[in-house]
Parts: structure tokens; C-alpha cells; sequence
């Protein structure tokens, strides 16, 4: 059995264990989408490490008192996000009319509940997967940001921001502009996140090396 099945197993039994509702506890049974599986294996788990905070099959009402069903929530605390894997055949080209009309209400009343939302395509796990493991990372980023935050110097607290901002690594120099420090002082910030595991040193050594947040 591979690592991502003992943690993918483990984890879908402490969610149909919790699962609160018998409307969400048979669904779950059934076992998630290919597409959904997916989204785990190539993409959540290598960017952030874990599946903590992150409920399958996840049920809300909406504000008609309407049952939804999230492919993700993303559930840190008392925030609240919803990555949802758009797969284009049952998304876009065969979908009809109803169906996609009810799809936008459904963001659009659950947006107003103060949800956030991160759709991903199933081509773009399997042609973009760098990608969406960055605009995983953003996303996750957002809502920890409060935590990480906290205590640090104010330039430290920025150079987080900016991280989760950029879809990409980052180099010295381009944070450097960014803050408006020397590159001296910019080097030391960024060794004392990487020391306090909050950045990772993404590539290169010493000087040339670039930056991103880190997996969590």
C-alpha cells in the first residue's frame, strides 16, 4: 500500500466516523470521483503535506434551505473554503441548461455565507499540476495567514503576503524591491523564516537560491 493510500484510507474513515448527517455518510461510502481523488494525490497532499482541516462530500444549506454538497471544504478554525473540481464534461460541453443555472446559484448563495472558492479543471491537474499545487498554496495561505502572522516583525509578516501572492517562486531581489531593503536586510528576513520553517528554499544556493511559502 503506498503512503497516499494508508493516509487517503485513514482519512475517509474519520470522515464517514464524523460524518454528521446519513445524507453525507452514504455518499461518502461511495467513495470519491476520480477527478476528486486526483486533486488529493497529484496536487493537495505533495503542496501542503496533510489532509487536516479538509472535509469530502462537506454538506451546507444554503440561505433556501437547500442541501449542498462541497467537493472540499477547506475548514481552518472558524474560517470557511470550497475547492470544487470542475471536470468539463459534466461542467461544460454536456451540461444543461438547469443544471449550470443551479451550479451559479449555488457559488453565488454560498459566497453570501461567507464561503470561499477555489474551482479547479481536471484538464489542469493533469497538464498544469505545479500550477495548482502554487494556487493550492495561496489558497490554504489565505486562511492561515492570522496565525502565522502573529509575533513577527512587521517585514517578516509582509514577505508571508507576499509569498502566498506569488504563483511562482520568488528571488531576494524581487522581495527586496518589494519591501524596500537593502538586500542585506532582505537576506536576513528570509533566513529567519526559512529557520522558522515558514519559507522554503525553493532552488539554487546561497545567493541564486529562490523562495516559496512553505508546505505546512
Amino acid at each position: 500500500m503506498t503512503q497516499f493510500n494508508e493516509i487517503y484510507a485513514k482519512w475517509m474513515e474519520k470522515q464517514i466516523a464524523e460524518a454528521e448527517s446519513p445524507r453525507r455518510r452514504e455518499r461518502l461510502k461511495l467513495g470519491l470521483s476520480h477527478s476528486s481523488s486526483a486533486l488529493l494525490q497529484q496536487i493537495w497532499l505533495p503542496a501542503i503535506g496533510n489532509l487536516e482541516h479538509l472535509h469530502a462530500e462537506y454538506e451546507v444549506r444554503d440561505l433556501n434551505n437547500n442541501y449542498r454538497y462541497l467537493d472540499f471544504a477547506f475548514i481552518p478554525g472558524h474560517s470557511k473554503g470550497c475547492i470544487e473540481v470542475q471536470d468539463f464534461r459534466s461542467h461544460a460541453r454536456d451540461i444543461e441548461a438547469g443544471r449550470f443555472k443551479d451550479l451559479c446559484m449555488k457559488q453565488a448563495l454560498l459566497t453570501l455565507e461567507g464561503w470561499s472558492f477555489l474551482p479547479i479543471a481536471y484538464l489542469s491537474i493533469k497538464e498544469d499540476p505545479s500550477l495548482c499545487k502554487q494556487l493550492v498554496l495561496s489558497f490554504v495561505g489565505k486562511f492561515l495567514a492570522g496565525s502565522q502572522t502573529e509575533g513577527l516583525h512587521w517585514a517578516e509578516a509582509e514577505t508571508l503576503r507576499y509569498a502566498r501572492r506569488q504563483l511562482r517562486p520568488f528571488t531576494p531581489t524581487e522581495l527586496a524591491l518589494h519591501l524596500k531593503l537593502s538586500d542585506n536586510r532582505t537576506r536576513a528576513i528570509l533566513r529567519n523564516l526559512l529557520d522558522k520553517k515558514l519559507l522554503d528554499a525553493h532552488s539554487g544556493k546561497q545567493r541564486y537560491r529562490t523562495y516559496r511559502l512553505a508546505n505546512g
